[in-house]
């Protein structure tokens, strides 16, 4: 089987509401869908989301990317040397990290469909569902507890407060969650770089007794000391994300005890392939890890939670992404359901419209 033709469309999806981190504000996410056609009459499906923040990358770097060098790789060839051409694109120094994903993650989707399988199923197929987080922005207090009584009211059980830009405002949440909603919800918090190590303690210490499950990212990712000092000095298990956006990463990180879990981000760390190997790295070192996500559509959510379902140490899942963009028209590749995330039985990432 060949590879005949590439074919991609851009969707600039606005969000329902805008909301903030600690170091942006966000209002719509651009999506790049990729077809890799075949000559069988196969085809797989990739998605980028090209975050400059994040994967450094703009969508028309990543149409650039698809109309120069991805294309040059991929046409004419066959279709099943992923690992090749993935060693390929990570020697490209102009192909980013999304632009990656879009290819790996379709070149896993025609796999799945070669094979009839449902992606997890190819992958490992360890578990069927998982439970997702929901996210809560940088909002005032009274906007956060309404968004939180929303969310439980629709069977989610995981809500992510983001915070770092205020720590005595995100105590004050914390306890108002707390009081307002009972402990019957797993709650996590996303500082996004924004603390100093003495603010994340300081978090930490003062909502000690209201059950934070997970403190993700709280100091500056050029700083790993400053991570490793909050993991050594809170008894709440310290999740590395913007920190870790390679293998090396990883490794690096895990090798010094920098950490207790790790975010891995499809679009962030280049796809699917370098995603297996970065769970390899925390497995072998002892760490959970959970499965993030962008502002993906549901083709880039799909392929999260597809990876998330075939290994036995990822626990947890943050792939909300897709819950606040306008005209996404792939929300039918999974359900969500109580707060879980049930993927297709169809062969692949599911039926694509």
């Amino acid at each position: 089987m060949r590879i005949t033709a590439l074919e991609y469309e851009r969707y600039d999806l606005d969000l329902k509401e805008p909301y903030t981190i600690a170091y942006e504000t966000v209002h719509k996410s651009p999506n790049i869908i990729l077809k890799i056609i075949t000559d069988s009459g196969l085809v797989g499906y990739g998605c980028a989301t090209p975050d400059i923040e994040v994967t450094a990358e703009t969508p028309e770097d990543v149409i650039r990317q698809i109309e120069g060098p991805i294309e040059g790789l991929l046409k004419g060839q066959p279709a099943f040397r992923h690992s090749y051409y993935q060693e390929q694109l990570k020697q490209t120094p102009q192909v980013g990290s999304s632009a990656r994903a879009m290819v790996d993650i379709a070149l896993f989707d025609l796999i799945a469909r070669k094979a009839s399988l449902p992606l997890y199923q190819l992958l490992g197929g360890y578990r069927s569902r998982i439970a997702t987080s929901i996210t809560i922005g940088i909002l005032p207090l009274e906007e956060t507890l309404e968004r939180a009584r929303m969310f439980l009211s629709q069977g989610f059980t995981i809500l992510k407060l983001k915070g770092g830009l205020d720590a005595q405002a995100d105590i004050e949440k914390v306890h108002k969650l707390r009081e307002s909603f009972g402990s019957g919800f797993a709650l996590r918090f996303d500082a996004n770089q924004g603390f100093d190590p003495d603010s994340a303690v300081h978090f930490i210490q003062q909502t000690r007794k209201l059950g934070i499950e997970i403190l993700e990212q709280p100091t500056p990712q050029n700083n790993p000391e400053a991570m490793r000092e909050v993991s050594e000095r809170v008894h709440v298990p310290v999740m590395a994300d913007e920190s870790i956006k390679s293998l090396a990463d990883a490794f690096h990180m895990t090798r010094q005890g920098m950490m207790d879990m790790v975010n891995i981000k499809i679009q962030k760390v280049g796809g699917i392939l370098e995603a297996a190997h970065i769970n390899s790295v925390a497995k072998a070192g002892g760490l959970e890890v959970m499965i993030g996500c962008l502002d993906e559509c549901g083709l880039g959510i799909s392929a999260g939670l597809h990876f998330a379902l075939s290994r036995p140490n990822i626990h947890f899942a943050d792939l909300d992404g897709h819950l606040d963009l306008i005209g996404d028209r792939f929300l039918n590749l999974f359900q969500l359901k109580d707060g879980f995330l049930i993927p297709s039985d169809q062969p692949g990432l599911g039926p694509i419209p």
